[in-house]
């Protein structure tokens, strides 16, 4: 699903004017960027802390083609992000335009301020992917690739006690980045199956040269990090579904 996210996402952001769709697309491509949550409403007017799409036009400063994005997330979690991007900066700044607080809005046909929410955000992806696809998702996908990454770093490891303590590790370059706990991070946002590819096979190293053997055309389209993961995800699959049988 995500190489036709992305193709989509390319195609709206380069849509004339500033159409919903092109707002939506800008509002993805953040979202992937920067992995902060979503957000809610609700919960922005209640605690004052913000996710992407309760962002509002303080929360950014744009100069040029730089983004900073400053502000207060859930749990108290401060946010100060940057981001270089010429055509999402000048998205950004055109939604900045639009009257009122919120960041991503936009004019509809009849010329009515409309703000876009969590929810059109994933009806936007299950329009793309025809699949029950969230933003959530993006989060989990992301701190598992992280996890694997991180974990493809260290040495093999000679003892269990030095693996754990290399998972715990990796858990916690993947709490920096999300900014959840290692107790979240690990039990929502990282897959079991990287954990365990890790601590049974010694290292995760393998897994890229695997998925260039094993589905180099199939995966041609998502970067190599990314392949790997998911060669080592349809396995455990496989696995699942056998030992099931």
């Amino acid at each position: 699903a995500l190489p036709a996210i992305r193709a989509r996402v390319d195609t709206d952001l380069g849509r004339p004017g500033m159409p919903r769709e092109k707002v939506l697309a800008a509002a993805l491509r953040l979202l992937e960027t920067t992995l902060v949550r979503i957000g809610n409403e609700e919960y922005a007017k209640s605690n004052r802390s913000y996710g992407l799409t309760t962002l509002r036009d303080k929360h950014v400063a744009i100069d040029g083609d730089m983004m900073r994005f400053k502000f207060r997330g859930k749990s108290g979690v401060e946010h100060d992000i940057n981001i270089r991007d010429r055509r999402l900066a000048r998205i950004v700044k055109r939604c900045q335009d639009v009257p009122g607080q919120e960041l991503f809005q936009y004019v509809d046909d009849d010329g009515n301020r409309q703000t876009i929410d969590s929810g059109d955000v994933n009806d936007y992806l299950r329009e793309i992917t025809g699949e029950e696809f969230t933003a959530k998702d993006f989060r989990t996908w992301a701190g598992t690739v992280l996890a694997a990454q991180a974990l493809r770093e260290f040495d093999t490891f000679d003892s269990e006690a030095q693996g754990k303590q290399n998972v715990v590790r990796a858990i916690e370059v993947v709490a920096a980045r999300l900014g959840n706990t290692r107790a979240v991070c690990r039990k929502c946002y990282v897959h079991p199956a990287v954990i365990n590819a890790y601590l049974e096979e010694g290292t995760i190293a393998t897994l890229q040269d695997r998925a260039e053997q094993e589905l180099a055309n199939d995966l041609a389209n998502l970067p190599p990090e990314e392949a790997a993961v998911l060669v080592l995800l349809r396995g455990s699959l496989a696995r699942e579904a056998a030992s099931r049988a």
